[in-house]
């Protein structure tokens, strides 16, 4: 990460952002995101403050029930001081899965892939209220292994951070002056209490550096494996969808 020069980075993607409300909305458009507490969202929050100020961008809280860190996303909300809303979904997914429950067997697959999907719907909701456009806030060593949910966070209308690594966001976020506890925040699942890396079965600091040509896991053979399938099987989620080309001739 010796080249990374996370100020330059950070000045060209608050100038991307500016371009790309200039080409794709109005003076008054503003940027609606998810505001989970963690290192991506307050990164995302903080680059479209920068670029359109506060008070064109709107913070959407969706806790499942009781969230126990929510308070960290109170707390990137008033160090912003961004305009916010917090809108419990909770009971959503339950009717949702109950609906289900009541005529199949709901797998771990629905209940883990609901949640997301409808906050995304929820952020799309409160965009069509407040003329908004969704932020993205996944970031490169995410999206490389599939780590996020086809039409959940995966989604939006713009990304500012989808071609950067974790600990390059990180970098930007310490660049930014954001709370060190909110840059540094330890990612969670927020179903079953294990770490992002727990789950994938390797570190950030691996993957990143393997993404970035760093090393190449020779000397982990069954990482760069597990890195490599799960690159390939989760593809579809970067990809538009696959259509049926027809020609009229």
């Amino acid at each position: 990460m010796s080249n990374f020069d996370a100020v330059k980075v950070k000045d060209d993607v608050v100038n991307w952002i500016r371009e790309y409300f200039k080409a794709n909305a109005t003076p008054e458009t503003n940027a609606v995101i998810g505001i989970s507490g963690g290192k991506d969202s307050s990164v995302a929050a903080a680059l479209c403050v920068e670029a359109l100020g506060k008070d064109r961008v709107v913070g959407v809280l969706m806790p499942q029930g009781e969230q126990f860190d929510i308070d960290c996303s109170k707390k990137l909300v008033a160090h912003l001081g961004i305009r916010s809303y917090e809108v419990n979904i909770g009971s959503t997914v339950s009717a949702l899965l109950g609906e289900l429950g009541a005529q199949l067997e709901v797998k771990e697959q629905a209940r883990v892939n609901t949640p997301p999907r409808i906050r995304m719907t929820t952020l799309y909701a409160v965009a069509a209220c407040v003329g908004g456009r969704v932020v993205n806030t996944c970031n490169l060593s995410e999206d490389w292994v599939g780590y996020s949910t086809k039409f959940g966070d995966s989604a939006g209308d713009f990304s500012p951070l989808s071609e950067l690594t974790v600990r390059e966001v990180i970098a930007i976020g310490e660049v930014l002056g954001l709370p060190d506890d909110l840059v540094h925040k330890t990612p969670i699942d927020g179903l079953c209490g294990k770490t992002d890396e727990d789950n994938l079965g390797f570190t950030y600091a691996e993957l990143d550096s393997y993404i970035r040509k760093e090393s190449d896991l020779s000397d982990k053979p069954a990482t760069k494996e597990r890195i490599d399938g799960m690159h390939v099987r989760n593809l579809h989620k970067l990809m538009p969808m696959p259509k049926f080309e027809f020609d009229p001739e």
